[in-house]
């Protein structure tokens, strides 16, 4: 199981602004194996960042997004807690990690410090900054909370049971695909394209998507830059997709990426 550190175990100041100019809001900062993409399996320090520009429905760090919660660190604090696990890679996720201008400033402390970095972003902001990976994950309409949608395991859009904001949907799926920002993120950054996969049904969309980024930037999305996941928090649910997923990378020789953490650890928190 790995070591997890929530934002009650850490030390930092719970209020509503920064205690510093180089504070981040971290909801959790854990080690554990990269459970996602081209570096599964590799034993990583998540840095979880609180606050997110998106609203998906079936969002996996429900307190980065529909009701942040976070410890405001500064970054010697972050890099100490960093530093206190034996790991050369380090993750930094959220929520959105590239809303924050701090996040910069820590990537360049980690690239300083020798780390690998991976930057888990949903593609929307681009952001100048060392960064070794960038695992962009664009939302697709599917992501988008609706009123009437339930998952095909029973969740509501809402992880806690409450009704969807209107208004959140609306923002959600006005701001989810930001082609500039996903060309930039291409071009600068060894990159890639992870999409949460709920059906078959989200193919069309994935594949007009990747072709409208290759038409955007002058680098080479290969199709096994590419990356199908299923959507899936729990064991139960992966159980139902993940095949469905994996035939539908083979048929288009796309990567399939496991959800290593939820096979391992189902939907333990710190993993």
């Amino acid at each position: 199981m790995p070591v997890d550190a929530d934002p009650g175990d850490l030390t930092g100041d719970d209020e509503a602004d920064p205690p510093a100019d180089d504070a981040l809001p971290i909801n959790e900062l854990f080690h554990s194996l990269q459970g996602e993409g081209r570096l599964a399996g590799v034993p990583s320090v998540f840095v979880r960042t609180s606050g997110c520009n998106l609203r998906c429905w079936f969002c996996d760090s429900y307190h980065t997004s529909w009701e942040p919660s976070h410890a405001w660190l500064d970054l010697d604090e972050i890099v100490a807690e960093v530093e206190a696990f034996a790991a050369e890679h380090v993750v930094l996720t959220g929520g959105e990690p590239l809303l924050h201008d701090e996040s910069v400033a820590l990537l360049d402390r980690l690239d300083a410090a020798g780390y690998h970095t991976t930057v888990e972003t949903n593609g929307t902001i681009y952001r100048d900054a060392p960064i070794d990976l960038a695992s962009v994950s664009p939302k697709l309409a599917s992501s988008t909370p609706s009123a009437d949608l339930v998952g095909g395991n029973g969740e509501t859009p809402r992880p806690d049971g409450e009704p969807v904001d209107s208004a959140a949907a609306e923002r959600h799926e006005s701001d989810r695909l930001d082609l500039d920002a996903l060309a930039r993120l291409v071009e600068t950054y060894d990159t890639q394209l992870k999409f949460v996969v709920t059906g078959p049904d989200d193919m069309p969309e994935i594949d007009r998507l990747v072709e409208r980024v290759r038409d955007a930037t002058s680098a080479t999305v290969a199709d096994t830059d590419v990356l199908l996941m299923p959507e899936g928090t729990t064991r139960k649910t992966l159980d139902g997709t993940r095949e469905t997923v994996a035939d539908l990378a083979l048929d288009r020789g796309y990567r399939y990426t496991p959800r290593l953490h939820v096979d391992l650890w189902n939907d333990a928190p710190g993993t």
